[in-house]
């Protein structure tokens, strides 16, 4: 295993893997004129790449965080990184309805996290 924290590699190398998995999902939606079959196999390939960073990611973090934990920093993850690809790439802006969802899923991952006694 890498000499990166325990606790940190799986975090970075799920928000790697979100960045895939994002192209490879909605990547397409700037090429709406291209062959769908295309596109498909395309995000096929990017996806490939996407599971190579985040089966070990859950794999490794499996030994800090637990499995509802791991999943629900993927669900975090996926909307910070779906925030930034949505604005940056898509060119679609963000509404306060998506900033009040968003930090509803927060506070549902406190819930998530917190160590109740």
């Amino acid at each position: 295993m890498p000499t990166t924290s325990p606790a940190v590699l799986p975090v970075l190398m799920l928000f790697a893997s979100n960045v895939f998995m994002t192209f490879a999902w909605y990547g397409h939606l700037k090429f709406k004129g291209s062959w769908l079959p295309l596109a498909v196999v395309a995000s096929w390939g990017i996806a490939f790449f996407e599971y190579w960073l985040a089966v070990p990611a859950n794999r490794w973090g499996n030994a800090v965080y637990s499995a509802a934990q791991l999943k629900t920093m993927q669900e975090v993850i996926t909307l910070v990184v779906f925030a930034g690809f949505s604005v940056l790439y898509l060119k679609e802006p963000l509404g306060w309805n998506h900033g009040l969802g968003f930090a509803l899923i927060a506070a549902g991952a406190f819930f998530i996290f917190h160590k109740w006694s």
